[in-house]
């Protein structure tokens, strides 16, 4: 086997530079995280995860690090978190880096991720209170969350925030992800993809506004709790911003805007 065909044929010599690498580095972070942590060396989501701004773990780096941590809870939970996400940045990101260049989609994607987490800090500033009210009623205390929140008024509960405030933490490459779907949806708006359960292919465009549809719903709802809706929606927030001034400024060729 030559050298050239060796290159040409490998996997990771069919990924583009940008996503290949961006592939690498959360695998290994999580990797890292999930060894560190079960030796009891040092627990890197303290230091890398977004952290609500009033906790006294927030560092304002944590914009950008969280994006390349994943849920180290469990291997099972991590592995899920992990190949989910990965698998639409190589599945979307392979493609929307060939359209747009190496530099252009690496500023976008982290763009992206810095917006979902801006959202994120706006929707932990906006609904702490009513979190923290629920977390003192099921917290063995006996006291209802509107008893909680007139301890709270009265200052008598104070001493919790602190430690309540490091619990608002997030992590994963979700948003960044979501914001590869929009720019996918609006780059190849009419392509057709086949999506678990439907047996019948939908139209990029319909699959972003369907996902759009379903993070608000749920972020409303506050079903899945535990998942960061507002954050995905922040991605594809900022991405559609990103994308509107690019398409003003003539900045994206017109084959990419089918």
């Amino acid at each position: 086997m030559n050298a050239q065909y060796g290159r040409r044929s490998g996997f990771l010599s069919s990924i583009p530079v940008v996503v290949k690498n961006l592939l690498i580095i959360n695998v290994l972070m999580w990797l890292a995280t999930m060894v560190l942590k079960s030796r009891g060396i040092v627990d890197l989501d303290d230091y890398l995860a977004l952290h609500f701004w009033k906790g006294s773990d927030f560092i304002p780096t944590q914009f950008f690090t969280y994006m390349f941590m994943h849920d180290s809870s469990s291997v099972q939970g991590g592995l899920i978190h992990l190949f989910c996400n990965m698998f639409n940045l190589w599945m979307f990101g392979t493609l929307l880096e060939r359209a747009f260049g190496y530099k252009r989609f690496l500023f976008y994607y982290i763009m992206c991720g810095l917006g979902a987490g801006l959202v994120q800090e706006v929707v932990w500033q906006l609904t702490w209170t009513g979190d923290f009210f629920a977390n003192i009623e099921a917290g063995g205390t006996h006291i209802s969350a509107t008893e909680a929140e007139m301890l709270y008024k009265s200052g008598q509960l104070n001493h919790l925030l602190p430690s309540f405030y490091n619990m608002l933490i997030t992590v994963g490459a979700s948003g960044a992800v979501f914001g590869l779907l929009l720019a996918f949806g609006m780059t190849y708006p009419n392509m057709r993809m086949y999506v678990i359960p439907f047996p019948f292919p939908i139209k990029a465009k319909w699959l972003v506004i369907g996902y759009g549809a379903i993070e608000l719903f749920l972020g409303v709802s506050h079903t899945m709790s535990s998942v960061a809706h507002y954050a995905h929606l922040g991605g594809m927030l900022f991405g559609i911003i990103i994308l509107l001034y690019w398409k003003k400024k003539g900045l994206l060729g017109g084959n990419q805007w089918q």
